[in-house]
């Protein structure tokens, strides 16, 4: 959270988590082009005081406000973005100048309608930004052809398979929410620092050995040059 990470696209999703008598929000945010995990943010209610904390750590994050934000159909996403990506204008007057939301930002969302509990139809809207424009960034980010969520989804299911506290159907279930915070964070960094990520390899020069070079979210984005191990993780103050 330094402001040093281009995004370009990013997804975001929350999933419900239970807790011993009552159950959480886990909200999460994931840049797509570098599969970077940039954090999570834990809250009792579903609602835009969880939605907008999540945005401070996605604007703290980047180095340009110009990207993709790709969500599903919570209202409350499309105002935590455009409240919380906006920057002083410069008017040439004295006062206080009127805050602008950054022009590069572009906003589509995936609208799921059910019928008798089931995913019944899906609806993609550009909400801010034209059709056109977003589908030019998920071509040049590797997002796919359409507005979609899939990635964040694909990371909720990395996090559930890694993190027992987050499966729906188990007996490890956490009193406190610092329990998952703590867990979150953990599997989080291994993510980014310590796991290799397939899409992610590229052409290992000739005659190098390998036909790949695997590398790791943080790799991708340019925040290390080499994948940690646990110990370094753990160790780093």
């Amino acid at each position: 959270e330094q402001g040093e990470v281009e995004l370009h696209h990013v997804q975001a999703d929350e999933l419900w988590v239970k807790l011993v008598g009552r159950k959480v929000w886990l909200a999460m945010a994931l840049a797509v082009p570098t599969r970077l995990w940039l954090g999570g943010v834990i809250s009792p209610q579903r609602d835009l005081a969880l939605i907008t904390s999540l945005v401070k750590k996605v604007r703290s994050c980047a180095r340009s406000l110009a990207i993709l934000v790709c969500v599903d159909g919570l209202v409350s996403y499309i105002t935590a973005f455009l409240k919380g990506f906006r920057s002083p204008g410069d008017t040439g007057k004295r006062g206080r100048p009127r805050l602008v939301v950054e022009e590069g930002l572009m906003l589509g969302q995936v609208v799921k309608h059910y019928a008798r509990k089931r995913v019944a139809g899906v609806t993609q809207r550009a909400v801010r930004g034209s059709l056109e424009a977003i589908k030019v960034v998920l071509e040049a980010t590797g997002g796919g052809k359409e507005i979609n969520t899939a990635y964040i989804e694909r990371l909720n299911a990395t996090f559930r398979g890694s993190l027992a506290i987050l499966v729906r159907r188990g007996r490890a279930i956490a009193r406190k929410p610092v329990v998952l915070t703590a867990g979150m964070y953990l599997v989080g960094c291994a993510y980014n620092f310590c796991w290799y990520h397939d899409s992610l390899r590229v052409a290992a020069p000739e005659g190098a050995g390998p036909k790949w070079e695997p590398r790791t979210p943080a790799m991708a984005a340019g925040l290390t040059d080499h994948r940690w191990t646990m110990w370094e993780l753990l160790g780093y103050k």
